[in-house]
């Protein structure tokens, strides 16, 4: 995909050529392009599931609340950032959107399912989020990799 006149992988190779050693070797990969995403797009959703369940929400609806509010960034980091250059264009993007918002749907269900059960049998609901958090992450990032970013 080009924007002025230039390739969006190749803009984020000289972004990336630009980070001092080691953060440059972290831009190399995928996985690890996808955490730091992931980590921005958790504070997000974290934050609104901690203030909806202090407001005595369900904790179910709180994790989905907040999932939906990290997947919207998550797609901005994620087009631009994790895999640059793997945008689509014209139909083929609408596919890839309906690819990411499936696996976001995906992630959506594990972490309510997970925060649900966790929090029906007592346990915290951060404790239960974390471990939604944890399981979501892994199941996501590889049909995003191997699907919607191929």
């Amino acid at each position: 995909m080009e924007r002025n006149g230039q390739d969006r992988r190749s803009v984020a190779g000289q972004w990336a050529g630009n980070l001092p050693g080691p953060l440059a070797l972290l831009h190399r990969f995928s996985i690890t392009r996808y955490l730091l995403a992931s980590i921005i797009s958790l504070a997000f959703d974290v934050a609104l599931f901690m203030v909806l369940v202090a407001f005595a929400f369900d904790p179910g609806w709180a994790s989905a609340a907040g999932y939906s509010a990290g997947i919207i960034v998550h797609w901005l980091i994620s087009s631009s950032f994790v895999f640059p250059g793997k945008a689509r264009q014209g139909t083929a993007l609408q596919l890839q959107r309906i690819g990411f918002v499936a696996t976001a749907i995906l992630g959506l269900g594990i972490t309510v399912s997970i925060v649900s059960w966790m929090t029906d049998l007592g346990i915290l609901p951060v404790i239960a989020k974390g471990a939604a958090v944890f399981i979501s992450f892994f199941a996501v990032y590889l049909t995003r990799k191997f699907g919607v970013f191929r």
